[in-house]
């Protein structure tokens, strides 16, 4: 038997583990979901802040944010306990994150000034506990079988799951808001943020129970955070994943946020007919619609991932699937609100290619891990996925930033009809203004170079070394 083969057959993992791992995703996602669809409608529509201190404040607690992932990842990288690095995080601070996500969407009684104080305080909070569990969560990959291959295999339960916590968010925040509140649609935001927190425990519980960390940094390794941060960007791949990740998350929090808007205000509601059924629609169930069925596309795209990868390479999946969902969702901007099974169509489409890009880039990382041991004798996991996290909320906070200052430009006020110039904003953050950085994005990730042979062969160096 090769050494590739014994390798990924003593590294094979049971089909709950992968369940139990992916579940973890599917929790992180009712709170990344929920931020990357409404936290800028919630803050201008529901909270009471203009479109442009919203952006602003993105933008300065994200970059915070952002900062704190590598701290994380070298505090996890540098733990030691009876359950691993990484384990013990996601079990202890879950209860934390789901009380503070509870306030973060708890509107105060105070005057502007109050409110926008209140708002930056409980948001930043909020970003830091969810670093402080989703760190160890992504490094836990990294470390939870040496075999790309079946990493892959494990991004794709993760994230067939975390669209499940997707699906969850787009067609239930809505509803459950006007259930809870009665009418009160702050009340109604705060009690399913504490719904979708108790759900959230319950799922990162299982995923502690029910996973192991089986890959080690070698034993004569020294801690070094110097030496860490030195390999980090030294290692080439994982530069090139990193930079497109940042535009990545441009493209995808761009149009995310830019959906509740798009309906609200462009589409708005309608009659349907249907084989002669007359279906009211209101701009919330368009929204839950529209999330919905992109949820749906995305499931696919990601249960096909591992198909693709294979066929055309992670690399070229990865750059190829994200230029093509970019150029694609322009057609958006062309569509009439009458038009409205080619924009369900159309996001359809655009949501199937970048569920399979979610799931290669993951799976990227986690590679890039195996290299940087490989190439320079060190294994920081914790370090290579929190790294990978800061590009991630980099993209993240200049994505709902730019949102945010183009709506202001573009004269947006909320719960008022919208000027000629503010609706072709709404309709350009659906389509060109984002399309730009995914085309970016992929075209960066063209002159990534661990094909998959490439990985093969590092793994049965890496297997001969361990033995």
């Amino acid at each position: 038997m090769k050494n590739s083969d014994a390798a990924a057959s003593a590294s094979r993992l049971s089909v709950k583990e992968k369940i139990g791992y992916g579940l973890g995703d599917a929790a992180s996602n009712l709170y990344f979901q929920t931020i990357m669809l409404y936290v800028m409608f919630f803050y201008t529509d529901v909270f009471g802040l203009s479109a442009a201190a919203v952006g602003t404040m993105f933008l300065i607690t994200r970059i915070w944010d952002a900062v704190n992932d590598p701290i994380m990842g070298m505090i996890a990288d540098r733990t030691q306990s009876r359950w691993g690095k990484f384990r013990p995080y996601i079990l202890s601070l879950s209860p934390l994150l789901a009380i503070v996500g509870v306030f973060a969407f708890f509107t105060p009684g105070f005057g502007a000034g109050g409110k926008l104080f209140y708002a930056y305080g409980t948001y930043t909070l909020l970003w830091m506990l969810y670093t402080a569990v989703n760190v160890p969560y992504s490094s836990l990959m990294g470390v939870i079988t040496p075999n790309s291959l079946e990493r892959t295999e494990v991004s794709q339960y993760r994230f067939v799951l975390a669209f499940g916590g997707q699906f969850i968010v787009s067609g239930a925040t809505l509803p459950l808001v006007l259930y809870f509140g009665k009418g009160d649609e702050q009340s109604g935001w705060a009690w399913t943020m504490g719904a979708f927190g108790i759900l959230a425990v319950v799922l990162l519980s299982i995923t502690f129970f029910t996973t192991r960390e089986r890959v080690h940094p070698p034993e004569a390794q020294k801690a070094d955070a110097k030496q860490d941060l030195k390999d980090l960007f030294r290692n080439r791949p994982w530069v090139l994943i990193a930079a497109a990740t940042v535009f990545q998350l441009l493209f995808a929090v761009m149009r995310g946020n830019s959906i509740p808007y798009f309906f609200k205000y462009y589409v708005l509601e309608q009659k349907l007919l249907i084989f002669s059924y007359a279906i009211h629609l209101s701009v919330d169930g368009f929204i839950s619609s529209f999330a919905a069925v992109g949820s749906v596309a995305t499931i696919i795209g990601a249960v096909l991932a591992k198909v693709f990868a294979k066929t055309l390479d992670k690399k070229n999946t990865y750059s190829g699937f994200l230029i093509a969902a970019a150029v694609i969702s322009c057609g958006f901007y062309f569509l009439e609100p009458h038009n409205v099974l080619f924009i369900f169509g159309l996001n359809g489409v655009v949501s199937f290619l970048m569920g399979a890009v979610s799931v290669l880039q993951w799976a990227i990382y986690a590679d890039t891990a195996d290299y940087g041991e490989w190439k320079f004798g060190r294994r920081a996991t914790g370090l290579v996925m929190a790294a990978s996290l800061f590009a991630l909320k980099l993209g993240l906070a200049f994505g709902g930033t730019f949102v945010g200052w183009i709506l202001q430009y573009h004269g947006f006020a909320a719960n008022a009809d919208q000027t000629q110039f503010a609706t072709a904003g709404i309709r350009m953050l659906m389509s060109f203004y984002p399309a730009v950085f995914g085309v970016i994005g992929g075209l960066v990730m063209a002159s990534y170079p661990l094909k998959n042979s490439i990985m093969q062969k590092i793994e049965e160096d890496l297997a001969a070394r361990r033995r």
